[in-house]
């Protein structure tokens, strides 16, 4: 229930010493009731944010790559894990709400373009998951346009 996920959350957020994740993950859970209420804008700015967050945090890592003191190298692996979360979210959201909630067969005017969805959706899971396994941003250069291709099936 809603109620036990909040207090399975505070404590986490509690164990890492604030309650912004809190606020965050609540905003960001949906139910799969159905309860029928989307907000798609909010989904695509969350997607393109956690895009943008990896690039900054790639960009990042390559920077503080060029010098090897203990302080680098800890602020690196600490923007790798930051890269790693976000690019998990944008997998999350495309998976959970995307694609069991949204891209249904019947919305689609021919089983051909349902087909190119599910294809455009999995090219961006897979992109993000490429980012998680380089520090080269031409992987965010291919999952910005991934996104792009997903986002524009979420607009009016």
């Amino acid at each position: 229930s809603r109620r036990m996920l909040a207090l399975r959350l505070s404590r986490g957020a509690a164990a890492l010493g604030g309650s912004l994740l809190v606020a965050r993950q609540l905003a960001e859970c949906h139910c799969q009731v159905p309860c029928g209420i989307f907000n798609d804008p909010v989904r695509t700015s969350l997607l393109r944010e956690d895009a943008a967050t990896c690039r900054k945090a790639m960009v990042q890592v390559n920077v503080l790559a060029a010098d090897t003191s203990a302080q680098s190298l800890n602020q690196a692996t600490r923007w790798v894990v930051v890269k790693e979360q976000h690019a998990a979210n944008i997998i999350t959201l495309v998976s959970e709400y995307m694609l069991c909630q949204r891209v249904k067969q019947e919305l689609f005017a021919s089983h051909d373009e349902y087909l190119q969805a599910l294809e455009l959706h999995h090219a961006l899971m897979q992109a993000a998951m490429k980012v998680k396994q380089t520090a080269d941003t031409k992987a965010c250069d291919v999952l910005d346009h991934a996104l792009e291709d997903v986002c524009k099936m979420y607009t009016k």
